[in-house]
């Protein structure tokens, strides 16, 4: 009987450690756009950089997260200030463009050149923070249409 106390008990404490749904903002896109990122969210991993993927709050077929602090993902974005000044400071991942801007704790990550914005949020803590990029990568080559290829 004490074995049964000890597992419920261990198994409550790894319930309290859990930090439960991310906080992800999620955007107002046009349904067709909504409607492309959809199999996109759907397709990404369950793991990016060792972080499992975890809830979001809301929940939100346009969003992700993963690890704690949370790395986030969200699909049907507005394109950031300042990209289309930078076309040239596109930098590709396994053959996906991407934007980068740096804030204040990391980096926010922007496709360039496909049919939807799909944005990466990763803070410093998983630095370098494009390596992020890479388990990202194939679910946004398969289900968002390239347009423009990155110069």
């Amino acid at each position: 009987m004490p074995k049964v106390l000890f597992a419920a008990l261990g198994l409550i404490l790894l319930a309290g450690c859990s930090p439960g749904p991310a906080p992800v903002a999620v955007p107002s896109p046009a349904p067709e756009v909504a409607a492309a990122c959809e199999p996109l969210v759907k397709a990404l991993p369950e793991k990016v950089l060792d972080a499992d993927r975890r809830e979001t709050d809301p929940v939100s077929p346009l969003t992700a997260a993963y690890g704690d602090p949370p790395i986030e993902v969200t699909c049907g974005v507005a394109p950031p200030a300042g990209m289309a000044e930078a076309q040239s400071q596109c930098f590709e991942v396994n053959g996906v463009g991407w934007f980068a801007k740096e804030v204040e704790n990391g980096f926010i990550f922007t496709t360039i050149g496909r049919q939807v914005y799909f944005e990466v949020a990763v803070p410093a803590k998983y630095a370098p923070e494009a390596n992020a990029l890479t388990d990202v990568s194939d679910a946004v080559h398969r289900f968002n249409k390239l347009i423009t290829p990155c110069t």
